[in-house]
């Protein structure tokens, strides 16, 4: 008698095992890749079958409410789905082409025009079926739609169902792209959820799996907003453990250095022409208690808008590090600020008898081989500095601080570059930039914050007026009345000259009228203000005054030599570019005019006009817009009103993030860093709080997630955010 065979069928748990083994998978595993699909995808950023499910819909077509041509409202977003009937091409003027499409349904006619998109005559074809998205007008006797969204349909398309429109490039069609998904999802289907059952429960949070289904093949957007839901949740929640995670000294390998305050510290303390205010004695208490665990790695911000004493906090710090008998490097974005620092810290370190250099692009070669020198032997503690630390010749010999002044303006491989000289070394970010609490609470989640929000020493403070040409001289008198008073004043312009390109402007919502507009008409060109246009209308507006240009295209040593004289009041009025936005600390400085308002963002403007009034005397700062010109009350209207109204940088930074949501916060620019693709930082506060709280306490019970029942988590958390790891432990 034979002997049974015995079966080897896969248990459930092993099989989900298996086919979340699969979000690992190249993607050319996958049915229908290979060749230029192959290709395209990867062109795209896809390389595993885990990329290709995250990359979702940028919008989808609802044929579930798809009318005929005849029951099409007017005046309303419809989508209809017709045959084309003719394709033609036409050149109403010069640069100006209008391809134009007849479709037919067994109801009627329409037409849809699309301008500035030519290739479109050769795309598509009569006897192509079109779904049209768009707003349906009536004009010469038929129905029309001004460049719609559309998208050629294949034989899956079926009425009553919602298809979607993935973003593809060369090499794949948006039908390819949406077979090659249904096949990824019939791949996966069912594996294993990072995310503890209980959490999901009390989250009320569909299944990984079906969120997946359902954001790319959605039965109702109900079911297709529940699915974001779940993976704005899971990008915050693995960002959150990723960050907090980082900071982990057993994790990271690496053996950060218990900073015990002692004389050093005592005797800056002692060195202070004034006395700590309580905010300020909170933020050192935080920061001195953080440097001390040798456990940890710090990575605190502190926030303090313009005029706050964020410097002097900081100093205290650097007095630590002198107490372990370690190193320090301070990193500021512009050599402007750098020398602000040396002027400011400097004599106070001196004092405190701790030794430091400045290092920017202008130090002379000798003072540079000194200072590399010094560094490398351990007898410099601390150094301030612009990129130029980053070089590979400037070497510590054990540098347990880093401290990056306004971090946004750095891309990552900077600050990586940076803290790779220190393995371990604590974090101290500063910015006078308010950051939003939903922000706060994502992306800069692993950073405990510091908080300062009233000045020591109370300023004058900054009266501020959005003025139109017309009235530019209620400006001018501003500047006129304060030369004449002793005072100075700033010119601030967008352009260094006439010719530069507007492309590396801020892209900032409503900030100019585009020049193409969709439907062909011809927008008037705003000519914008350059710094060399300026300085000569300055000159011959205000010849008993001396006026100087400040850019960032001037060699350093002209820079350090036009602020100088500007402190010292031999030139009274500076035409400059955002260049002064952070560093320049000029009491006399009482008036600034900003041109073309509407082209910068929210926190430039900020911190722009925190230049003046930072002394006994009111500043005034006018800022020149061509917005109000505009009949319709635009976004660029709303900020500037805005900066009228309020000198609260909280209140300012909440509606930036109304304004802009999470592309540039405040000019918090990622340069490269982590970036939400799922999370709306307006919309989702409860979303971002819960998964806040939720990562605490995950990693209260399970410090490292190495237990068996977070190992998952653990997974999830190296294969999205693996990289986050590097900044800290320099790898």
């Amino acid at each position: 008698m034979a002997a049974p065979q015995r079966s080897y069928a896969l248990s459930p748990a092993h099989a989900r095992l298996l086919r979340a083994s699969a979000l690992d998978e190249d993607v050319s595993r996958l049915k229908y890749v290979s060749g230029a699909r192959e290709e395209a995808l990867r062109r795209l950023g896809i390389e595993r079958v885990g990329d290709l499910l995250l990359h979702i819909p940028r919008r989808y077509l609802d044929f579930s409410h798809a009318y005929t041509v005849e029951d099409a409202p007017l005046g309303e977003v419809s989508t209809i789905v017709a045959t084309v009937d003719r394709v033609l091409e036409k050149h109403p003027r010069p640069r100006l082409s209008v391809v134009e499409v007849s479709l037919i349904d067994e109801t009627g006619v329409i037409q849809a025009a699309f301008f500035r998109q030519p290739w479109l005559a050769r795309d598509i074809k009569p006897g192509d079926r079109l779904a049209l998205m768009g707003k349906v007008e009536f004009a010469f006797g038929f129905k029309q739609m001004s460049s719609p969204h559309f998208e050629k349909l294949d034989e899956r398309a079926q009425s009553g169902s919602i298809m979607p429109v993935h973003p593809v490039g060369e090499g794949i069609s948006v039908a390819w792209m949406r077979r090659i998904v249904s096949g990824a999802l019939e791949r996966t289907d069912g594996f294993v959820d990072a995310l503890p059952a209980r959490i999901r429960a009390r989250r009320h949070l569909m299944s990984i799996s079906r969120a997946l289904r359902s954001i790319h093949f959605p039965t109702s957007f109900d079911e297709r907003d529940e699915a974001r839901q779940r993976l704005a949740y899971d990008e915050l929640l693995f960002l959150q453990l990723a960050l907090r995670l980082r900071n982990d000294a057993n994790l990271l390998d690496v053996h950060p250095v218990a900073h015990v305050p002692g004389a050093h510290v005592a005797a800056l303390r002692d060195a202070l022409p004034f006395s700590f205010t309580d905010e300020q004695e909170r933020a050192v208490g935080e920061i001195l208690n953080d440097m001390a665990e040798g456990g940890h790695v710090m990575n605190r911000l502190l926030l303090g808008d313009v005029g706050t004493g964020k410097t002097a906090v900081a100093c205290m710090a650097l007095a630590a590090v002198a107490d372990s008998h370690t190193q320090a490097c301070v990193m500021a974005p512009t050599s402007v600020l750098a020398q602000q620092y040396a002027v400011k810290c400097g004599p106070l370190l001196d004092q405190a008898g701790i030794s430091w250099a400045l290092l920017t692009g202008a130090t002379p070669a000798d003072e540079r081989a000194s200072i590399e020198e010094r560094l490398a032997s351990g007898e410099l503690t601390v150094l301030f500095g612009t990129h130029a630390v980053l070089s590979e010749d400037v070497v510590f010999k054990r540098l347990t601080l880093v401290v990056i002044d306004e971090q946004h303006r750095f891309g990552v491989n900077q600050r990586n570059a940076l803290r790779a000289k220190g393995p371990g070394a604590d974090l101290l970010v500063m910015t006078a930039t308010p950051i939003p609490r939903t922000l706060a609470l994502s992306v800069y989640g692993d950073l405990e914050t510091s908080v300062i929000r009233t000045r020591p020493v109370a300023g004058a403070g900054v009266q501020t007026r959005v003025l139109t040409e017309s009235n530019r001289d209620i400006a001018y008198g501003a500047v006129r009345e304060a030369l004449e008073a002793g005072q100075r004043a700033y010119i601030i312009c967008p352009l260094v000259a006439e010719s530069d390109s507007t492309d590396e402007l801020d892209d900032v919502p409503g900030s100019a009228p585009s020049l193409d507009a969709d439907d062909g008409k011809a927008v008037p060109k705003v000519r914008l203000h350059s710094v060399e246009r300026e300085l000569e209308r300055v000159r011959r507006t205000f010849p008993a005054a001396r006026a100087e240009a400040l850019h960032g295209r001037m060699p350093n040593h002209e820079k350090d030599a036009v602020i100088d004289a500007f402190r010292r009041g031999d030139v009274q009025i500076l035409v400059s570019t955002t260049v002064v936005e952070v560093g320049v600390d000029v009491p006399e400085a009482t008036v600034m005019v900003i041109e073309d308002g509407e082209r910068f963002g929210l926190a430039t403007l900020h911190q722009l006009r925190g230049r003046v009034g930072r002394g006994r005397d009111a500043g005034r700062c006018f800022i020149m817009t061509h917005a109000k010109k505009s009949g319709a009350r635009s976004t660029a209207q709303e900020r500037l009103e805005a900066l009228e109204r309020t000198s609260d940088g909280f209140a300012l930074a909440e509606l930036d993030l109304r304004l802009r949501h999470e592309g540039e916060i405040l000019g918090l620019r990622q340069h490269g860093g982590v970036t939400l693709r799922f999370v709306d930082l307006e919309a989702d506060v409860e979303i971002i709080q819960a998964a806040h709280d939720d990562a605490q306490e995950i990693l209260r019970y399970a410090h490292d997630l190495a237990s068996v029942a977070t190992m998952p988590l653990r997974i999830e958390v190296v294969r999205r955010y693996g990289d986050v790891f590097k900044e800290v432990s320099g790898g």
